[in-house]
């Protein structure tokens, strides 16, 4: 499991990093663009991958880590089931969602040699 404090001081930590109010949400943004979002109610996350990233993440259990159930799923929108995810887990997506929508030199400070 993995409180919401928890991924506030995480997504935070990144560079150029701000939270944001998103409808009813919480959001997490790097220069305007959302990376991920927090949605209090029903304690789920919502993360931005990439189409093969969304699949790897997906692939170790769909009843924790699955895919926006609309077209919004289709663009890489990944929902995570934040009472459910191991905390090692929930980084690794989380800093990959990061590294998604962050310019290359703020992503290269976090993951040097993945954007190249």
């Amino acid at each position: 499991m993995v409180a919401i404090d928890t991924f506030r001081k995480l997504a935070l930590s990144f560079p150029e990093a701000t939270e944001e109010p998103h409808f009813e949400k919480t959001s997490f943004r790097v220069k305007k663009k959302i990376f991920a979002t927090y949605d209090v109610i029903k304690k789920r996350a919502c993360i931005k991958l990439s189409e093969i990233d969304q699949n790897v993440f997906s692939s170790s259990d769909k009843s924790i880590i699955f895919p926006v159930d609309n077209k919004w799923g289709k663009q890489g929108w990944t929902l995570i089931e934040m009472s459910k995810v191991h905390k090692e887990l929930f980084i690794d997506a989380l800093t990959t969602a990061y590294c998604e929508v962050a310019p290359k030199k703020l992503a290269d400070q976090i993951r040097p040699n993945d954007n190249e």
